[in-house]
């Protein structure tokens, strides 16, 4: 390959552009030309796409967000879309292509691959819900944006002795929520993995209360409901006053960790080597704290799931 082209799509994740660096200045390093796709698929489309140098991804590794923008398409979805991504990545002269995001991103590359165009998938979302990988890119980054504020509400849920819910991110996963919770001590974690039951967790509050807790946590996925639901569902079977924290899109911003960083340029490397060896349709991941590649369709035809040994310890440790 002479020339391969990145793009982010989907979601933003920090650690997007640690990725984005190490497969320019990788592919750099290997004399292959790289350019920069922005807006995701939706510039795909419109031809979006300019060179880029070691010098122009300086100074981004620190950064969360994409230097690369971020954008949905639903033209991208059909196949006449499909057809003016083809067409302007044979334009510009490109070989190859990493697309950076989700499952969504991942069905994008594949479908490019299918029409002969090859593609590698490197895991960017804050929701570690992609299977073939045990973490994703910013989802370490985005749990510690979820302790830090589980660690403030603490000291007013304890200052007032109240019951605090506060909801985060995940989609249909609940990753985020389990490792957050029990690094935040939190009583109660709700994830979409394990079915709800409203009477337990009742009950739970309620053994704390007796013991002279004087305040208590409970993290729930989005996934599940949201929390203010929640809180309706609590006052209305037990009379017990709960306030709600919903921390939004604060959780796919900031600073990327070290991990992350880490993550992201060993995936964004890994996946210029791939290509390099001829190969699309494959997606970068990490096993077993191993780097891997592997068959890109993998990655929405089986099931991710969550380390639910970590959502047995959580109901143990927080009797």
């Amino acid at each position: 390959m002479k020339r391969i082209g990145v793009l982010t799509s989907g979601g933003d994740s920090p650690g997007m552009n640690a990725a984005i660096r190490a497969v320019v200045r990788k592919g750099i390093f290997h004399g292959v030309e790289v350019a920069g796709v922005f807006s995701g698929y939706q510039g795909l489309i419109d031809g979006r796409i300019k060179n880029m140098e070691a010098g122009d991804v300086g100074d981004i590794i620190q950064r969360g967000g994409t230097k690369l923008f971020s954008a949905r398409c639903e033209e991208f979805r059909t196949d006449a879309g499909q057809e003016k991504a083809i067409e302007q990545l044979k334009k510009n002269g490109l070989d190859g292509l990493v697309v950076i995001g989700g499952d969504g991103s991942y069905r994008g590359a594949m479908a490019l691959t299918k029409r002969g165009f090859p593609c590698v998938g490197v895991p960017g979302t804050i929701d570690n819900d992609i299977p073939g990988t045990d973490y994703t890119i910013g989802f370490d980054t985005a749990l510690n944006t979820v302790i830090e504020a589980i660690d403030k509400i603490r000291d007013t849920a304890t200052s007032h002795e109240r019951t605090f819910i506060i909801e985060v991110m995940g989609r249909d996963a609940g990753d985020l929520a389990l490792w957050a919770g029990l690094a935040g001590g939190a009583e109660t974690i709700l994830i979409p993995e394990e079915t709800f039951d409203l009477d337990d967790m009742i009950d739970r509050l309620e053994k704390g209360r007796k013991r002279g807790k004087k305040h208590s946590i409970i993290i729930v996925a989005e996934g599940v409901m949201n929390g203010n639901e929640l809180a309706s569902l609590i006052e209305e079977r037990a009379n017990i006053e709960t306030r709600v924290s919903v921390l939004g899109h604060i959780q796919r911003g900031g600073s990327p960790t070290a991990r992350d960083r880490v993550l992201g340029s060993l995936f964004g490397a890994r996946a210029v080597e791939v290509l390099l060896e001829g190969t699309g349709g494959r997606a970068i991941g990490m096993k077993n704290h191993q780097v891997v590649d592997y068959d890109m369709t993998k990655a929405f035809t089986e099931k991710h799931d969550a380390d639910m040994s970590l959502y047995t310890l959580s109901k143990e440790l927080s009797i």
